[in-house]
């Protein structure tokens, strides 16, 4: 019936998440409200890191991307459910350092990182630097050697694959801003770079081909183009790589239309080409990591809404206005992205009432979706906007000077806020 398992409906006929009824969640901690289901997350954080056991011999690690949804309260989890963390910023970065996550098992992504950012990872030791361009590498070679490091580098190469994704999430083709490139011999030329540089130690290369796939061939053809450059690394200079970073981009369920595999299905299918293209060009089977954020984090959320406004155009649309929008879920205004919905106060009943389901801000482009099937509702009525967990806080803003949502995590039956509801107070803060 939902596009997740940690939905379902009570005896009141309203909708809850992860057994605690979303009604009286919204009458507790107000609306809008990101909820989130902490006992999916772990569920799908144990997955992952099973997959690594059972594919690899537990020869490698799993990665949360944190850009999908970052606080200290996600960092912990991860922490504890035996993952690494993909940052990709100096603020995500704090984040994870505030939360006590381990800097060893922290890898720092991004195509433009700042020298502040870079002179903070490499104080705080971070486990990994992945490379996105040779002016980075320097950045990186000059800053080590000015604290007096060696520091441990991945470099990002786009594998010029292209993965059936949205334009504006498509990362392995080389019209990218991501990575070095492999069909202009850039990428030979930055791995050259990086074995000559002095305060670095090259430990692998990095692909990420896109989000939101769900088709599991682009992972195994990058798999065996990345092994293939291994290959080829070691036959030009003689260095054998110990480390495979081979992204993410799982796709999860928006909607019925959507139908992703099995998480261990990829990984299992994806570990079989590795191994054989290990060999196949006579390499080592290296340490290899995966980055899940979206698959992880999107499904087990939900924002929580109050209708406000219901304005019917006879011939034309219903518009039902709600006290959130673009400011906390900027998804569908960047590229029209799909999502489903339910009155959560009479869940139970039939979706017989076509919507479009608007914000609050001041732009007619303020939609969270159009034509959408709900059921018929009127001014305050609760409604759930379903696999927001990903993307939707961590994209969040205070456009029109709207506080941003709580986050509210619901595990064992009980709730807890791990993100305070922002006040007036905190949008007037650095104003001076």
């Amino acid at each position: 019936m939902f596009v997740s398992d940690c939905l379902s409906v009570n005896e009141k006929g309203h909708l809850t998440i992860g057994g605690v009824d979303t009604v009286e969640l919204a009458a507790t901690y107000g609306t809008p409200c990101y909820v989130v289901d902490e006992d999916k997350i772990r569920e799908n954080c144990r997955a992952y890191v099973k997959s690594i056991e059972d594919n690899y011999a537990g020869n490698g690690l799993a990665i949360y991307a944190s850009k999908a949804f970052n606080c200290k309260a996600m960092c912990k989890i991860v922490n504890e459910e035996k993952m690494g963390l993909d940052v990709v910023s100096g603020g995500e970065l704090y984040t994870a350092i505030s939360a006590g996550f381990p800097t060893d098992k922290i890898f720092f992504h991004g195509n433009n990182k700042t020298l502040d950012e870079l002179e903070f990872a490499v104080r705080e030791n971070v486990g990994r630097i992945v490379v996105d361009n040779m002016y980075e590498l320097e950045n990186v070679n000059r800053e080590a050697k000015k604290q007096g490091k060696t520091v441990n580098v991945i470099l990002r190469i786009k594998p010029g694959i292209d993965a059936h994704t949205h334009s504006f999430i498509m990362t392995g083709q080389i019209d990218s801003k991501f990575g070095f490139a492999l069909e202009t011999g850039e990428a030979m030329q930055g791995i050259k770079a990086a074995i000559a540089a002095e305060n670095i130690c090259l430990k692998g290369v990095h692909c990420h081909i896109g989000s939101q796939i769900f088709e599991v061939m682009p992972f195994e053809h990058a798999a065996e183009v990345m092994v293939k450059f291994m290959a080829d690394i070691k036959a030009e200079t003689g260095a054998e790589l110990d480390e495979l970073d081979l992204g993410g981009g799982f796709g999860i369920k928006y909607s019925d239309a959507d139908k992703p595999l099995e998480y261990s299905e990829y990984m299992a299918t994806v570990a079989g080409v590795l191994k054989s293209a290990c060999e196949k060009y006579g390499v080592k089977t290296p340490f290899v990591i995966i980055e899940p954020g979206r698959s992880i984090a999107g499904s087990a959320g939900i924002t929580l809404y109050t209708v406000g406004a219901v304005k019917e155009i006879p011939g034309v649309r219903n518009y039902v206005s709600i006290d959130g929008g673009m400011g906390d879920n900027p998804r569908y205004i960047l590229y029209q992205a799909t999502y489903e919905m339910v009155c959560a106060n009479k869940a139970d009943k039939a979706k017989d009432y076509k919507i479009t389901l608007a914000g609050r801000c001041c732009e007619s482009g303020d939609l969270i979706q159009e034509n959408a099937m709900i059921q018929r509702v009127e001014p305050g009525d609760i409604v759930a906007v379903f696999s927001t967990g990903a993307y939707n806080y961590s994209m969040s803003s205070n456009y029109n000077r709207i506080p941003k949502p709580p986050v509210v995590m619901v595990s064992g039956g009980k709730a807890r806020v791990v993100v305070k509801r922002e006040t007036y107070e905190d949008i007037i803060r650095n104003d001076v």
